[in-house]
């Protein structure tokens, strides 16, 4: 990870809460003849007897759930919005461009869990994103024999993490005209650059900008 100390956020609940606004993470493990793998899945974040554990779920029988048998030493990535930030918004142009993003990166060792744990995780997960306790996509309207047949396809699992670093690079090592500049800037293109502007605006209103 690119790590540099006045980039890091010191709030351990901001990163928590960061982690949980963007669930849909980067799960990657490395399997023989260091070969990674990777997959994309929603992961949910509790404390339970005064550990983190993230869980979720992966489809059996993939490159990526033969590597995580084999070595369940796991790596999570967690990502939001990112967008270019030109020097050409800087009091001092004359540097390089750069990208602002936050990534937390997470560690530990994974378990799978068994046939019930499964039945679970996929009612939370599916309830949670539906969002909606009258949705007919919700677990509870789903076929028992639907269900079972698809979980056969299914491992859940649960991560004990062991480490979070994190990366909140939010042009925190530019002087106070350039980070309002370049807050502007991104404000005016509207989209991602425009989130990464909203949580510079809230860095800025905290003080803790430089």
């Amino acid at each position: 990870m690119y790590s540099l100390p006045y980039f890091k956020e010191q709030d351990a609940e901001k990163v928590l809460a960061f982690m949980r606004a963007n669930p849909f993470a980067m799960l990657i493990g490395v399997g023989e003849n260091n070969v990674p793998a990777a997959t994309q899945v929603p992961l949910f974040i509790e404390e339970k007897d005064g550990k983190l554990w993230l869980s979720g779920h992966i489809m059996k029988q993939t490159d990526h759930h033969k590597v995580l048998l084999k070595n369940p030493q796991a790596l999570v990535v967690f990502t939001g919005a990112h967008t270019y930030v030109s020097a050409s918004w800087y009091t001092n142009p004359q540097q390089a461009s750069t990208w602002n993003y936050i990534s937390v990166h997470v560690r530990g060792k994974l378990y799978f869990r068994d046939h019930d744990f499964l039945l679970t995780m996929l009612k939370k997960t599916t309830d949670h994103f539906e969002n909606n306790p009258h949705s007919p996509a919700g677990f509870d309207q789903l076929p028992k024999e639907y269900v079972e047949r698809l979980s056969k396809a299914i491992e859940a699992f649960e991560i004990e993490v062991e480490s979070i670093e994190n990366i909140f690079k939010l042009s925190q090592n530019r002087d106070e005209k350039s980070y309002h500049n370049i807050i502007n800037k991104l404000e005016d293109q509207g989209g991602e650059a425009a989130v990464v502007a909203e949580e510079m605006k809230k860095r800025s209103v905290a003080g803790n900008t430089l």
